[in-house]
């Protein structure tokens, strides 16, 4: 299934993609794509469904935030070897944990914002797992039975604030709007591999990031399962599973980083796209 959320900023409500690529209201179903819903009873609940039967959207209707009321936005840094060798980081020896502000989350399409004093405004095409099902010290082997589904994540980054202003990376991660996800969630059942999904960006047009999950130094049943053994997880959290390379702050000659006025559009393959305009807060 594709799961997603539609309406205006703060008011979304839950709908679904049917087969035919209609966008359908489940609003008379369940009220958000959230919690309990994205456990594997509330899912086998919404497959049982008859999409048919629900009402169709506007296709040009505003799409919010795939998943609802999250949680937790857990990240991974450093987490491609090709994206550390340019980052000029070493790769780790474990996955390195940061938090994003859940405040930062925003819809696949709206508008991201350059924040006061910004200097480095960078972008970061990632994986995003969704939990499905309660998770603490779950074995690697189990992780991905704990998984809903995945959706794009822009992992939104001022360097500056993240490196260079005597801090952790958060103060550079969390900024209002960044952290756009969607446009939907895709079930773990129509994913057949998430170590082999093509992904890349875009800023006006010109493709800055290629790449593929085949690359991760973690992959995702190891990170769910990492993770766990840090801090519980639940359903409606989410992991950014980290960049491929590409990054803005490691062009050559001169690092490139986002100015009002331009356009980022991304995406994974089977996961869909965001086209985010970027303008100044």
């Amino acid at each position: 299934m594709k799961l997603l959320r539609w309406g205006r900023a703060g008011e979304e409500r839950p709908g679904l993609i049917d087969d035919s690529g209609t966008i359908r209201d489940l609003s008379g179903i369940v009220d958000d794509i959230a919690g309990e819903v994205l456990t594997p009873g509330g899912l086998e609940k919404l497959r049982a469904v008859d999409a048919a039967g629900l009402p169709a959207l506007d296709p040009g209707v505003r799409l919010g935030p795939c998943v609802g009321r999250v949680g937790k936005f857990v990240c991974i840094g450093l987490n491609y070897a090709d994206h550390a060798a340019e980052a000029k980081m070493r790769v780790p020896k474990e996955p390195v944990i940061f938090l994003k502000a859940t405040s930062a989350i925003i819809g696949p399409n709206d508008t991201v914002r350059i924040p006061r004093f910004s200097k480095k405004t960078d972008w970061e095409v990632e994986l995003g797992v969704v939990i499905g099902r309660p998770a603490k010290y779950v074995a690697e082997a189990e992780a991905l039975d704990h998984v809903a589904g995945y959706c794009v994540v822009n992992d939104v980054s001022e360097r500056e604030f993240q490196t260079e202003r005597a801090g952790t990376w958060d103060k550079g991660k969390g900024c209002d709007t960044f952290g756009p996800i969607g446009p939907w969630l895709v079930t773990r059942d129509e994913v057949t591999d998430p170590q082999d999904l093509r992904m890349w960006l875009e800023v006006d047009g010109r493709r800055f990031q290629e790449g593929s999950t085949r690359t991760m130094v973690f992959g995702v049943a190891h990170l769910v399962s990492y993770v766990s053994h840090f801090m519980s997880l639940q359903p409606g959290d989410i992991i950014a599973t980290g960049t491929p390379p590409g990054v803005g702050m490691a062009v050559k000659p001169e690092p490139v980083f986002l100015k009002a006025g331009q356009t980022m559009r991304l995406g994974i393959d089977g996961l869909g796209e965001q086209r985010l305009p970027v303008e100044a807060d």
